[in-house]
């Protein structure tokens, strides 16, 4: 990959507040996010979560009818999309063509949940189908697209935990390929019932807040929230006078189908995609100086990640930084990827 995208804007949603300056002023404070669940009633290996506090505003340009049919990832994800677009200046003739890249794992789950949770009750008098129009993973990007006026190529991508991570990498291929000259990547996503059910079912939850890369680290906490990022051809920010926040030099991409929940014990596939996108970026390991970690706090993942990093830093491991925001956003999931390329951005400044 020959040059570089300019990262020209950001934004954020995070259980320590809706915006960027409030993430930067919790990780410079070392703040920590994660409390007792109070979304809804949770028994199992653990009741804690970096929730996103209630008052996370949406742009009013959306009818009623519409805002009120949005989930609580819809309403993340617009949040930190408008957020990214006001931080790089892009009006709404810039907007206007842009590629759109989303990654989402549960869309509107927990108001699934919650619509079938109170007909169940009689909470509900009459189930209306109209609430269940915001629960796909898709409608987080449809709203995005129609509030903030984005019409160019738009795609959501659901893996998991890379889902942002990808959607990031097809935002910047949109722009290499010529499709596009502005790109808005995002990720997000919510908790519910499911999630928890389904970790727990691993016992991959900790019972106390997470601790990646500690010694007596026991498991990952869940979190909430949305990251953005305006990514634009290099030419075309120069050419507005627009100072970008950061650049996207390369990426890669690889494949680990050891085990459905499980890394493979060597990280083939996360080797192949470190060692990927540092030739795409024509940099040699010794360019690196910050890593951030997906580090959630589980016995198997901590341990071969920092396999891999030992693999491609060699003896420098030990004196490049690396961090794993987890400790204080929770694992987000499908917003995961995006929130943390916000966080590396912000420590780039």
């Amino acid at each position: 990959m020959s040059g570089g995208i300019a990262i020209t804007g950001v934004g954020a949603v995070s259980a320590v507040g809706g915006n960027v300056p409030a993430l930067t002023a919790a990780l410079l404070e070392g703040r920590c996010g994660i409390a007792p669940l109070t979304l809804f009633p949770y028994q199992g290996r653990s009741a804690l979560a970096a929730q996103v506090p209630e008052g996370v505003t949406v742009p009013g340009t959306l009818p009623a009818v519409t805002a009120r049919r949005l989930s609580r990832p819809d309403r993340f994800a617009l949040a930190a999309a408008s957020e990214a677009c006001r931080d790089a200046g892009l009006d709404g003739a810039l907007r206007h063509d842009a590629a759109l890249a989303l990654g989402a794992t549960t869309g509107g789950m927990f108001e699934s949940e919650e619509a079938y949770r109170q007909r169940q009750t009689g909470e509900a008098g009459c189930f209306r189908l109209s609430r269940l129009l915001g629960t796909s993973i898709t409608t987080a990007a449809s709203v995005v697209s129609q509030t903030l006026g984005i019409y160019g190529p738009q795609t959501t991508v659901s893996t998991a935990c890379s889902s942002s991570a990808l959607a990031i990498a097809l935002a910047a291929d949109a722009i290499r390929r010529g499709r596009a000259r502005v790109a808005v990547a995002l990720g997000t996503d919510g908790l519910c019932r499911l999630t928890y059910a389904g970790f727990d079912a691993l016992q991959a939850l900790d019972p106390e807040a997470c601790r990646p890369f500690d010694a007596g680290r026991r498991g990952l906490s869940l979190g909430e929230g949305a990251g953005a990022l305006v990514l634009e051809d290099m030419a075309h920010a120069r050419a507005r006078g627009v100072r970008p926040r950061a650049l996207l030099l390369g990426h890669a991409t690889g494949t680990d189908a050891h085990h459905v929940t499980a890394p493979h014990p060597e990280g083939v596939g996360a080797l192949v995609a470190f060692r990927g996108a540092l030739a795409a970026a024509g940099l040699p390991p010794e360019a690196i100086d910050y890593v951030n970690a997906h580090g959630s706090g589980t016995r198997q993942n901590d341990a071969v990640e920092v396999a891999v990093l030992r693999a491609v830093l060699g003896s420098r491991l030990a004196r490049v930084p690396v961090s794993s925001t987890k400790s204080q956003l929770g694992h987000t999931l499908g917003a995961a990827g995006a929130l943390e390329a916000v966080v590396t951005v912000l420590a780039l400044d």
